[in-house]
């Protein structure tokens, strides 16, 4: 069970800091009010979009179209070091990518914990644009002049950021075509292609 503020922050679109198997992440149901507050604490450009955390798939397949062999092929990999970009299904807000927007599912307990509880929340980590981002989360919510309370209170273990993969719906497993890597991270380029192609 989560402390009542963090709900009410969530409940009221305004951003909580959460921890992930890496860094720290600063957490906005992606509406637009909650959007506009993230990216004037964080002071992001607005052509920097955010992805959005999910415990599962099935939270977001009423925004984006999940291609069937999705699942399957991220069980091949590290839980949360695959972070996808699927087609949305209508148009959203372009600081969530508009047509294209990036779902990672984590692997945290407690942010998995978190998000069955409040649903989807973005993703981006918990620092100011261009900062380094503490590893705990307290003091990464200080660091943005958040309160204590705006925090769940664990220490993260840092690490590389997830590998980003761009995956259109119509991506079949017999088509000759593959994920396209647009950030190389945590898993490398040559892994993600040799288990796409053993899934074949």
């Amino acid at each position: 069970m989560f402390h009542p503020d963090i709900l009410n922050r969530i409940k009221n679109a305004h951003p909580i800091v959460y921890p992930t198997t890496t860094l720290p992440a600063l957490g906005v149901i992606p509406t637009t009010e909650g959007l506009d507050r993230l990216f004037e604490l964080k002071k992001r450009d607005e052509l920097k979009i955010v992805s959005i955390a999910v415990a599962e798939f099935s939270q977001v397949v009423n925004i984006v179209q999940v291609p069937p062999y999705l699942e399957e092929f991220l069980d091949c990999f590290s839980p949360g070091s695959i972070t996808t970009i699927l087609e949305a299904t209508e148009p959203l807000d372009s600081r969530l990518g508009e047509n294209w927007i990036a779902i990672r599912k984590v692997a945290h307990p407690t942010a998995r914990n978190l998000l069955k509880d409040v649903g989807p929340l973005t993703a981006t980590s918990a620092n100011l644009s261009g900062m380094d981002v503490k590893n705990h989360c307290i003091d990464a919510a200080a660091a943005l002049g958040l309160p204590p309370q705006a925090a769940i209170s664990e220490l993260c273990p840092g690490g590389e950021p997830s590998t980003l993969i761009r995956c259109p719906a119509f991506l079949s497993l017999t088509d000759g075509q593959s994920p396209e890597i647009v950030r190389e991270g945590v898993v490398r380029s040559e892994e993600v292609a040799n288990k796409w192609n053993a899934l074949n």
